[in-house]
């Protein structure tokens, strides 16, 4: 028997201000092993879409599962499907407070439960294994000890990768993950997250740059919250690549549609220390939300 997908969104549709939908009718399928681009211009639908592919916001209408299963009831069960998916947001959701060191930990604590959770919180745990992975991107293993709010930017979105990277997750997502990084680092860090990309896991990352498609597998394109491209990356070449010009025709209509108050929401205008909302309509619940048992 085939494994089941990692991700699949089945006409997903989520309500936004004014009537007019966030995501709107959304199939998508994310198998094993698959390295999927998400583009499309701001407010498009791409943050909007990383966060129902989480489970942190329930569409309107539509089903998600994940690896076949949805989103569960019980408390441990929940748990356990949290811990397979991990998200590199665009404002990264580091804590200021804490060291870089319980900011990477903060990426077991759906593995560990709470005691050790607690335990984070007042003892250096696992230093070795958070060492490594600081290493991983390029960062000295002496900022363990240093509080987040002392980090560049660059820095900063750095340890948010090494603690995605901590979390070891089967799912990764990530919105726009390379905005403050130079081209150097910017490249090393995606070949890292491509790399990481192989069966059992697979990586679904929004893109505002269709010029950094090599290493991708597949191109999923946006537009008013619906999905206008599904198309291998191999094939967005020469004359085909128009498809992606006729992607981004008219963004600044769509920045003005933004700033009118209509953009995603759930993170594409938020920056550090911007309200942690991800959800992009009122009164929405998580998927986690649902009463135990």
């Amino acid at each position: 028997m085939a494994a089941a997908p990692l991700l699949e969104l089945r006409r997903v549709s989520v309500a936004g201000r004014g009537g007019v939908p966030r995501l709107e009718g959304v199939n998508l399928v994310i198998e094993p092993g698959e390295r999927v681009a998400l583009l499309g211009p701001s407010g498009a639908g791409k943050s909007t879409l990383l966060t129902v592919a989480n489970g942190l916001l329930a569409p309107s209408s539509g089903e998600v599962l994940w690896q076949g299963e949805p989103p569960a009831r019980s408390r441990r069960a929940r748990r356990r499907q949290q811990a397979r998916i991990g998200t590199l947001w665009q404002d990264l959701r580091l804590i200021d407070e804490l060291s870089v060191q319980q900011n990477l930990n903060a990426g077991r604590l759906a593995a560990w439960g709470w005691p050790r959770a607690l335990l984070n919180l007042l003892l250096p745990l696992d230093t070795a294994a958070n060492a490594a992975v600081l290493a991983r991107v390029d960062l000295a293993a002496e900022l363990l000890g240093q509080p987040v709010a002392a980090l560049s930017g660059g820095q900063r979105q750095r340890v948010a990768i090494a603690r995605l990277l901590r979390q070891d997750p089967t799912l990764l997502l990530a919105d726009e993950p390379l905005a403050s990084l130079d081209p150097r680092l910017a490249a090393s860090l995606l070949a890292l997250l491509l790399a990481e990309a192989t069966p059992p896991r697979a990586l679904l990352l929004s893109l505002h740059r269709p010029d950094l498609l090599a290493g991708f597998d597949r191109v999923i394109g946006l537009r008013a919250g619906r999905v206008v491209v599904d198309a291998a990356a191999a094939s967005l070449q020469g004359a085909a690549g128009g498809l992606l010009q006729e992607l981004y025709r008219g963004e600044d209509r769509e920045m003005e549609r933004e700033t009118d108050g209509q953009s995603d929401g759930a993170g594409d205008g938020l920056r550090d220390g911007a309200p942690d909302d991800p959800s992009p309509t009122a009164g929405a619940r998580p998927l986690w939300a649902a009463p135990d048992q």
